[in-house]
Order: C-alpha cells, then structure tokens, then sequence
C-alpha cells in the first residue's frame, strides 16, 4: 500500500487507490482530510454522502482511523493537485470527539508537552518527528560513508567523564533496607555491580578506547544528567553523537566536524523540504508575538543556509576575548555578563555576537583557558590552554564541544591527580596512553540541540518524543 506523501506525487488518471490513515478534518459531510504521517500535507478525500449511512457518517471525527477505497482524480479545489473519489470507507478505530485532545486547532506547545503521546499528530510536532528522523540518518549515513565503525558505549558506567557529578545512581538495594558499611556509609559491594554505577553523561572515554583499536569511530545513543534545570536547552535524558579518531589533532578535529554538520543539514534541505518550509511559516507567526529585541534576524531556511553554504571562520579564545572586550555591546554594558577579562567562561550572547554580528559566519574558537575545560584535553605549550574546540551558531550559540585529547601519561596523571581523579578507577583510560599512545581527537554534539537548530523550535522538550526533566517523567 503506498503512502499519502507517494500518492500525492502521482499524476491522476483516474487509478484505483487504497490509502488509510487518520482524519484531520470533516466538513460538509463530504470532505475529508486524511493524513499518515508520512508527509505534512493531507490528501482531500471526497464522499458522496447520499451513499453512506448517517451512523456512519457521525463516526468520522477527528481522530478516527479509516480505510479508504477510491479513484485519483485531478482536485477541483485548491491547495492540492489530486484528490481521492471514495469508493469504499471503512473505520479502522474511533475517536471520541468530545474526549480526543488533539481538535483542529492552535494548541500550547504546554498543553501539548502534557498530551505527548498524541501530539505527533498535530502538524507541527509530525513535522519535527520527521526532520528528527532525517538527521538521524543523515548521521549514520555520514559516519559510515567516511569509513567510521559504530560503537555502542555502555549506558551504566563506573566512571563521570565529565567530571560534574551529576549522574543518576543505578542500583538495585532495597531502599527500605540500605546495608551499610562500618563508616555508616552506603556498602556499594552489595550492590548488583559490586560498586558505585551511575547512568552515563557521555561515551567518550570508551569510545577513545575502541579509537585506538579501530581508528574512526563514533557512538549515537542515549546520555543522562541530573541536573536540577528548568530551561529551553536543558533535558534529564538526551542523545549525544560522539566521535573520536586515531591520529586526528585539532585542526583535523575542526574540519571533520565543519564537514559533518554541513552534510548533514544539507541532507535534511533536501529530503525535508516540505516539513521545513512549514517549520520557518510556524516560526514566523510565533516570532510577531515576541519583541522586536527578541525576534530572529533569519529566517528558519535562511539560517541553515548559513551554516551549510559558509566557510567556517576559526578564532582562538584570546583573540575573541579581545573582539568582545572591545565590542560596542560590552563597552556599552548591553551585554548581561560583561567581557572585562582573559580566562572568563563565554556566554550564549557572547557566541552569538561573534556569530551574528561581528563574523556573521559559523565560527569555530580554539585554545580555551585549561581551568574552564575537562581534564582529558591536551595542554598547550603555554601551559595554561588547552587543544578544546566549540562550534558556534546563530539563534544557539554553542553546537559542539571537542578536543584534541591528552596522549601523554605523564600529563594527564598529573591533571587527574591535581582535580582528585582516582586514577585506579580509570586505569583501563590510562592503558591506552600507556600502550601505543597517539595523538587522537573527538567532538561531541547534542543530538536534540542540532534538531532544535533545525527546526527553529524553542524548547528542547519539543524535539525529543518524551522529555525527561525535574519532576516530570510522564509516558
């Protein structure tokens, strides 16, 4: 049986055609709008309603799931080149239409967060689901074109790779019955692993391990933070895309991950045209509602144009500190954390600006002061910055966040040491420093944030089908 998206696509000679799907709308007993999902438009489905029973009739309501039977003729009305004569309906499923949420109307992306499990069938949230999609695969696509072997690191670790401390503790204790140990601390040996687990923040680590074996690999899977935000940007559970490559420094760092993001918005362009031309008219209607301070200078095309068709301009973080500290913003005070001095960790508003407004490219900054990034990115000769990497967009700021890693066992035993890593805890980390070490380099991109790109949307928690976030684990 094919789609809605393949019929509508077909020249109409009057060809029988058997579609099923979920009406979107009724009107005049006689027109239908039935969708499957497959693309954002409905396809005009009409009945002569002398034919059917008016039971019948009062069953198609919005909602309701049918069968359909008819004949592909040229549309007599606009905004559709083909319609579907019905021959034969069937109702595959009812819908209540006094209890069924979703009516065709302008709902709250709120009400709809609380209704998530149909919200897919609005337009806005089918779209979204597939560009998602897409870029998923796009994702895949590229790895795998590119000569990467996917790996799938573990979900419960033993280790914080980024150090932060906010992880979710797996356990199977009886907490009505927690054994302690003689200090009156919790005795983690009774527990299924035999020690502390936790629900990974990233696979890096591993990843950089299987690196060493494999050469080029990346992972794409689901990571965990418990931190305790209410944000648009922030989610409790999230896909991170990480890869990591053998023999990689920075600069190679930087092109992979400029020619990644590239390929992969530039795919989305091209098989998402009709859900993404829907997502730029939804976000030009949201954006007449915001001030004017707060509305975006792009346009939703015209801002993955952006990144897709520019050369990325690269930026040491010394030398951005000395754009930013002599920006008309910061010597006017507009910006909400002023750029007074080296070492400051960079704001959204300080990335845009550089983006936006001073570049207006994607900028990529380098060489980032070593006390404001993690323990596992290689020191500079300076020894005070380190081989990190962010690439900045528009309307986001930070997309991605990598480095060239520390190869080197003695310097990164010494940093371990200063920060208080226990270094047994991670010796299988240390093991690829201590046998056949390499200069290698890796990048991390939140899978929801490129997707938030993508479709303009936002709040983080309208990209993923079920956002996890403090107090809310619905679904």
């Amino acid at each position: 049986m094919a789609s809605i998206k393949e019929i509508l696509a077909l020249a109409p000679t009057e060809q029988e055609i058997a579609i099923n799907g979920w009406v979107r709308t009724f009107r005049s007993n006689r027109f239908v709008a039935l969708n499957d999902g497959s693309t954002i438009h409905n396809i005009q489905c009409v009945l002569d309603f002398e034919n059917y029973e008016e039971a019948l009739l009062k069953r198609i309501t919005t909602g309701a799931s049918l069968a359909v039977i008819g004949k592909l003729v040229a549309s007599q009305g606009k905004g559709q080149k083909v319609e579907l004569q019905v021959e034969k309906l069937t109702i595959l499923g009812d819908s209540d239409p006094d209890k069924y949420p979703i009516q065709p109307k302008r709902h709250t992306l709120e009400f709809l967060r609380e209704n998530a499990h149909l919200r897919v069938r609005t337009n806005t949230f089918s779209a979204v689901m597939r560009v998602r999609s897409t870029l998923a695969f796009a994702v895949h696509q590229y790895f795998q074109e590119h000569g990467f072997f996917y790996v799938n690191t573990p979900i419960i670790t033993g280790s914080d790779a980024e150090g932060a401390g906010e992880m979710f503790r797996v356990t199977n204790l009886d907490l009505n019955n927690i054994p302690k140990a003689e200090d009156g601390k919790i005795d983690t040996r009774k527990d299924f692993f035999g020690k502390e687990t936790n629900l990974t923040v990233s696979g890096q680590l591993e990843a950089e391990t299987y690196a060493m074996g494999l050469g080029k690999v990346y992972t794409f899977g689901p990571t965990f933070r418990a931190e305790n935000s209410n944000t648009t940007r922030h989610l409790a559970e999230f896909w991170m895309i990480e890869p990591e490559v053998a023999f990689n420094d920075l600069e190679d760092n930087m092109t992979l991950a400029e020619d990644f993001i590239k390929y992969v918005l530039k795919y989305t362009l091209e098989h998402c045209e009709a859900d993404l031309a829907f997502l730029e008219q939804r976000l030009i209607q949201e954006e007449k509602s915001k001030p004017q301070k707060d509305r975006s200078d792009m346009p939703l095309l015209e801002k993955l144009r952006f990144v897709v068709d520019n050369d990325f301009v690269r930026l040491s973080y010394t030398d951005a500190i000395e754009i930013l500290k002599n920006s008309k913003p910061n010597k006017k005070k507009k910006f909400q954390f002023p750029v007074n001095e080296w070492g400051v960790d960079l704001q959204s508003e300080h990335e845009r600006f550089l983006v936006e407004k001073h570049f207006k490219k994607p900028v990529v900054l380098f060489d980032y002061p070593a006390n404001i990034k993690a323990f596992y990115m290689r020191m500079n000769e300076d020894g005070k910055t380190v081989r990190a990497m962010d690439v900045l967009f528009p309307g986001i700021g930070e997309m991605v966040g990598g480095s060239q890693r520390e190869e080197r066992l003695d310097v990164l035993q010494e940093k371990m040491k200063t920060i208080g890593i226990d270094q047994e805890e991670l010796y299988w980390y240390l093991d690829t420093r201590r046998f056949g070490s390499a200069v290698h380099s890796g990048f991390g991109l939140g899978f929801e944030r490129l997707v938030l790109f993508a479709t303009g949307m936002g709040n983080i928690r309208d990209v993923i089908p079920y956002p996890r976030y403090p107090k809310n684990a619905a679904f």
